[in-house]
């Protein structure tokens, strides 16, 4: 493409021009109009990136995440059942790999290894969620001092074949 420009003593001059240097415009607006196409993937790839790395900053409190929460709530629930009934046991390897589960959905989610680290290590937590598993085998009828209620809720979850009966064993 060739643009004519005046040089020197006002003697046009025809030279090559791709449009990249201040001292050649476009000759026409159909060039202009092609290079700002030809910007748009930059400005598109731009967006996508952002779009990318806005999940990281847009993270609810760890304790907050659905998934993390029912998951470690029905864990703190078996372990609850297994601590009140004498016929139940914790399938221990199966409880691991649940929470390693747990874990790796959480880094996929964004979270730092820190940060799920603190939550599964703290104390505070882990009353929060004892305190809701007591709640939840209240409301399925559990009462402190009364095992065969434990025992009930926790065959009943086995049948069901919930999450939490997954991680029992009767021993019946």
């Amino acid at each position: 493409m060739t643009n004519a420009v005046t040089l020197g003593r006002n003697l046009p001059i025809t030279e090559v021009c791709h449009g990249i240097s201040r001292g050649f415009a476009p000759i026409s607006w159909a060039r202009a109009t092609k290079e700002a196409v030809m910007k748009r993937p930059i400005k598109t790839l731009t967006l996508i990136l952002s779009i990318l790395a806005s999940p990281a900053l847009a993270l609810v409190p760890i304790n907050e995440e659905p998934v993390i929460h029912d998951k470690l709530l029905q864990g703190f629930i078996g372990d609850t059942i297994t601590d009140n009934c004498p016929t139940m046991e914790a399938r221990k390897m199966r409880a691991l790999g649940e929470l390693l589960d747990i874990r790796d959905y959480a880094l996929e989610q964004g979270y730092e290894a820190a940060v799920v680290k603190d939550f599964v290590t703290s104390k505070e937590e882990k009353k929060k969620f004892k305190t809701e598993a007591a709640e939840w085998l209240a409301a399925k009828g559990a009462e402190p001092g009364n095992p065969d209620a434990y025992c009930q809720i926790g065959e009943a979850e086995i049948a069901a074949d919930s999450l939490i009966g997954q991680l029992l064993r009767s021993t019946k």
